[in-house]
């Protein structure tokens, strides 16, 4: 018998994931992301997997429906790299599932089809919907990747994605309780403040019943997510700002266009993908006084537009 393909948890007691592991919210779910209208919550084969070598994964809620493997995550930070680490999750797991079955046969061998959704609720702005793809990572971009994963990427901050939060409650009363925690984390302490909005939404019929079980816990939870959302926040200007020190460094010392314009780059490479016109400006740039000027300029800048319009490119 093939084993099925199982979830991966990190944080076990998450809110996203202790919202969802009740099947009936996230058939709710699943079916205002695609437009069904299942019923028979049993229907869902949801799963967990201890001890996941990709520790850095959490409050995710995978199940299988109608022969697709869907991989829920919730996440506070923008990761681009949700692709590649979701590339070895199926990977691994379709080794698992597929244990016993013979590749060789003449027979097509028949595999759950993968969707991976990513809900977005941290504080950088980010637009209603994209999408990532494994093929931006790729050292060589190009039109037509032979090898190709696409994560749908949904901001669940409170006014956004109107439509979706209207078709399943559990995900808009998600995104209030979440954006009244932050709210009040900024006027009092966090566990006064995670009480606050917990009372609050179940006087408002808000997750009501959820948050009348599950109370010391989402609030235990939500001091523990709020308080680690700005140590990461820390930690990330802390390695930026030793990246760009080093980065810069190295290219002076090198005494060279191109490590200057490769410094550049990796400053470049907070705001995400560069495209490829002005990469190439970049790395065709000779001038070591020119480059210099332009990482000046992107140091200061808090967009790569901006940073476009500072060097007028």
């Amino acid at each position: 018998m093939k084993e099925s393909p199982p979830v991966l948890f990190n944080h076990k007691d998450a809110i996203f994931r202790m919202l969802y592991q009740d099947k009936k919210e996230l058939l709710s779910l699943y079916n205002a992301l695609n437009g069904t209208a299942y019923r028979d919550a049993d229907a869902l084969e949801m799963y967990t997997l201890e001890n996941s070598i990709y520790v850095n994964l959490r409050n995710d809620v995978a199940f299988l429906l109608c022969s697709e493997l869907n991989l829920y995550e919730h996440q506070a930070s923008v990761n681009p790299n949700m692709p590649l680490r979701h590339l070895g999750y199926v990977a691994r797991e379709l080794e698992r599932y597929l244990k016993g079955t013979s590749l060789y046969s003449s027979a097509l061998v028949k595999i759950p089809t993968p969707r991976f959704v990513v809900f977005y609720n941290g504080t950088d702005k980010m637009p209603e919907r994209s999408v990532m793809k494994l093929s931006d990572a790729f050292f060589k971009p190009t039109s037509d990747p032979e090898l190709e994963l696409k994560v749908q990427m949904f901001n669940i901050n409170l006014g956004y994605n109107r439509e979706l939060m209207e078709k399943c409650e559990s995900l808009k009363g998600y995104s209030i309780l979440t954006n009244r925690i932050r709210t009040y984390a900024g006027q009092m302490p966090l566990r006064e403040a995670a009480d606050r909005a917990v009372s609050e939404c179940i006087h408002e019929n808000i997750l009501k019943d959820f948050l009348s079980k599950q109370r010391a816990e989402v609030i235990r939870v939500s001091f523990f997510v709020t308080n680690w959302e700005e140590e990461l926040k820390m930690i990330r200007r802390q390695e930026f700002q030793e990246g760009q020190r080093t980065g810069i460094e190295r290219g002076i010392e090198q005494g060279k266009a191109d490590g200057i314009a490769n410094s550049l780059l990796v400053i470049l490479s907070r705001f995400g993908k560069i495209e490829d016109s002005l990469q190439n400006a970049i790395e065709n740039e000779k001038s070591e006084k020119v480059l210099l000027k332009w990482v000046k300029e992107a140091a200061a800048a808090d967009t790569l537009e901006n940073f476009k319009q500072r060097i007028s490119c």
